[in-house]
């Protein structure tokens, strides 16, 4: 038997990171500290599995980076000639777990986690197959490895020994068949069917925050207390806010635009913390500029640190906030990194960006054990298409019944028919309403409803901003949107709509916020993403939901008179793409009519409810497949398919197939860009681009008006290559990317969700 040389090492001298050094003792510890505070951050998971839970956890979190001691990892670590052979470090600590005193305590879940905290088990299988050669009956060749002869490369006492001071002993010497492991975690009974799918995705999860963390650097988590609220307590609460601070449980809460939802879901939010112990916080916004806004407010009333938020244009929304401050791209992605991570106790987020670890894409375990216990607070729930809506139930029946979820979930437009779907999946939940002498004191706007397009009628809105009042002008397309604004003159005007890029998206919207802007022109962006309030408003017609949103743009706080708000009644050319369902279009006009016949225009909130179900008194019969086959979908992959360390590449697919957008970059910016990636800039490169739908890209490229170009970096002593499609249509700061009026063989998504 061949013998193998080791150092004669202190446990303090056992590395388990290079960049920067750091022992594996060092590691441990780090990873003891989080695994600490998670006890503290996550109190739920004890009430639903245990002090075992953490038992496991803890013995995983020392364990899992055992296998470092392999002294040729060691050798690579040291920057020393060896012969690791890229080996995998996580299959020899599972020669330390399953030889301890402690392996009937990790389980079959702890050695899951240990084995999988970096790699998913295909993967693993596939790396034995191909690597433990030695390992198959009949290869009689001496090429490949034996792993349980690599395990003698091992430096056990060293090892043993430090295990020792965490209280974990040696045990027997036992011989381990990896592949057999392996496979039998791979054919066990998955989905949440099986009662222990749940807690093993949880200690997979937990595992790998501790050690990402770790690694990271991270020293302190934060929680919220009750007292973060205190705030509330310096003004007056509606009746709805104070009822929603009363209740323990989940809560649908039906009250007017304008009316102080998000305070009154803060106070339910402090109740809960209260009364049964702290968690994360999920505030779900469907629009990227909503959740930047909601950030920035809720920032304010919060400690700072607290607060984080996660959406696809993260980057370059900080890039600009923090332009002042010359801060490069790593510290700018160190921020970003903070925001996302389970530092912050409170994220701001899209449905999707929680839906993609439904779908069990690579990590979602890690998103997963942050929702165990949490607090999900819900806004705009009206936004959403009968796809998005299913997928929104399941999401939250999964929260509720598997993770203990609390849910709030606020509305001023949803149609009863979604309502009876929402209390179905929030069982047990509590009703709480506005007060009815709040609906009847709230008497803002009065609908005028007018003959013809919006586009068509440009004095009309020019004599209200001569007459010095603040306009707002909402077109269901971009192209009508910069029509109108082109022919509107205004001192201090502003354009908003999906087709700018990022920068100058981002602009815009820190103009609204710190600007006394007189006139905004935008798509329905504007509906639910801003907190502005106007004098009077002129919208092209749409959906009675939206309308309504629209309306709360204007008389915001009710401390105008009433303001006319003109709903002009014939469709743009192109509006049909937008909202395709003509049946609710047209009712809402003849509601708007009742309105006008009934109560001369004057709106009264209190009944809004009876006008949304006049629109939408039930799905189509298009709309309801699409949510019963889509929700039927996902409940089966969740009942039957979901398991940890296992990742669909389907489902993946599946996933971002529901993002119908490109990015392109303007030919105008080119020049730009190509500084930026000179100068390493790579955020700042990346907000020059423009998103636009698959099908105008198709037809760009067919057209030749887009063409695939190369940008070269230098990095080192090499030219590194970046890809882009340039666009030769105009585009400026002012208007965004212009196309032509003429072209009817386009499906533009006015904003995306991400």
């Amino acid at each position: 038997m061949k013998k193998y040389e080791f150092i004669n090492r202190e446990v303090s001298s056992v590395l388990a990171k290079s960049e920067p050094k750091t022992t594996l003792r060092q590691h441990i510890d780090d990873g003891l500290n989080i695994y600490t505070q998670f006890q503290e951050i996550l109190p739920r998971i004890s009430v639903k599995y245990d002090v075992t839970f953490w038992k496991v956890l803890r013995a995983s979190v020392i364990l899992h980076d055992t296998g470092k001691s392999h002294i040729e990892f060691q050798k690579l670590l040291m920057g020393k000639n060896n012969k690791w052979y890229h080996q995998r470090h996580e299959l020899f600590s599972v020669y330390f777990a399953l030889n301890s005193d402690c392996a009937d305590v990790l389980g079959t879940s702890g050695l899951l986690a240990i084995l999988g905290h970096h790699k998913s088990l295909d993967e693993l299988y596939d790396f034995i197959d191909k690597n433990y050669s030695k390992d198959k009956e009949w290869d009689f060749d001496d090429d490949g490895l034996d792993y349980n002869d690599e395990c003698k490369k091992l430096e056990k006492d060293t090892v043993w020994s430090l295990l020792k001071q965490y209280g974990i002993n040696r045990g027997t010497n036992c011989h381990i068949d990896l592949k057999s492991i392996i496979k039998h975690a791979i054919r066990s009974t998955k989905g949440i069917r099986n009662k222990h799918t749940i807690e093993q995705i949880l200690l997979v999860g937990a595992l790998k925050q501790c050690d990402h963390m770790a690694s990271a650097g991270i020293q302190k988590l934060y929680s919220l207390d009750s007292k973060d609220f205190n705030y509330l307590d310096c003004f007056a609460l509606y009746d709805h806010q104070t009822q929603a601070g009363k209740i323990i449980g989940n809560v649908i809460m039906t009250a007017p635009t304008g009316t102080g939802k998000t305070e009154a879901a803060m106070n339910w939010l402090r109740t809960q913390i209260r009364n049964r112990g702290t968690g994360r916080v999920f505030y779900v916004l469907p629009y990227t500029a909503s959740i930047n806004a909601m950030y920035e407010r809720i920032s304010k009333d919060i400690e700072k640190e607290k607060v984080g938020m996660v959406h696809g244009n993260l980057l370059q929304y900080l890039d600009y906030r923090f332009s002042d401050c010359s801060y490069d791209c790593s510290v700018i992605k160190k921020i970003a990194e903070d925001l996302k991570t389970m530092i912050t106790p409170f994220k701001v987020t899209t449905p999707f960006q929680m839906l993609k670890h439904l779908y069990g894409l690579k990590g979602f375990e890690k998103g997963l054990v942050e929702w165990a216990g949490a607090y999900f607070i819900v806004d705009e729930i009206h936004a959403y298409d009968a796809r998005t809506f299913a997928q929104l139930m399941v999401l939250l029946h999964f929260a509720v019944t598997q993770l203990d979820v609390r849910v709030h979930v606020m509305t001023a437009t949803l149609p009863t028919f979604m309502q009876k779907e929402l209390s179905s999946v929030l069982v047990p939940f509590h009703n709480v309403v506005a007060n009815q002498k709040l609906y009847e004191r709230l008497v803002r706007h009065r609908v005028m409803l007018q003959d013809g397009r919006l586009f068509d009628n440009i004095p009309i809105i020019q004599k209200y901003i001569d007459n010095g009042l603040k306009v707002l002008v909402v077109c269901n397309t971009v192209d009508d949107a910069q029509y109108v604004y082109q022919s509107l003159d205004s001192e201090n005007k502003v354009l908003l709509h999906g087709r700018f890029c990022a920068r100058d998206r981002n602009k815009k919207e820190f103009l609204l916020k710190n600007s006394d802007i007189r006139l905004l022109v935008g798509t329905q962006a504007i509906e639910v993403s801003l907190d502005i309030d106007y004098d009077v408003l002129f919208t092209s017609p749409a959906p009675i939901d939206a309308l309504i949103q629209r309306f709360g743009r204007i008389n915001r706080k009710c401390q105008k008179d009433i303001c006319p708000c003109f709903v002009f009644s014939e469709p743009g050319e192109k509006d049909h793409f937008i909202y395709k369902n003509k049946g609710v279009i047209n009712r809402t006009i003849e509601a708007l009519e009742m309105i006008q016949k009934q109560g001369k225009g004057i709106i009264r909130e209190d009944a809004l409810q009876k006008y949304i179900d006049y629109v939408y008194p039930n799905w189509t019969e298009d709309e309801k497949a699409e949510y019963d086959d889509t929700r039927r979908i996902f409940e089966k992959f969740i009942s039957e398919e979901m398991a940890p360390l296992e990742y669909s590449e389907q489902k993946e697919e599946d996933y971002y197939k529901q993002f119908d957008g490109q990015k392109v970059l303007p030919m105008s910016l080119s020049e730009e860009f190509q500084q930026y990636l000179s100068d390493y800039e790579f955020i700042k490169a990346d907000s020059l681009l423009v998103s636009v739908s698959t099908g105008r890209l198709m037809s760009l490229l067919h057209s030749e008006q887009v063409e695939l170009k190369s940008f070269a970096y230098p990095v080192k002593d090499s030219v590194k290559m970046k890809k882009e499609f340039v666009i030769k249509t105009t585009y400026s700061q002012e208007l965004g990317l212009q196309f032509d009026m003429n072209d009817n063989n386009e499906q533009l998504e006015e904003d995306n969700f991400l």
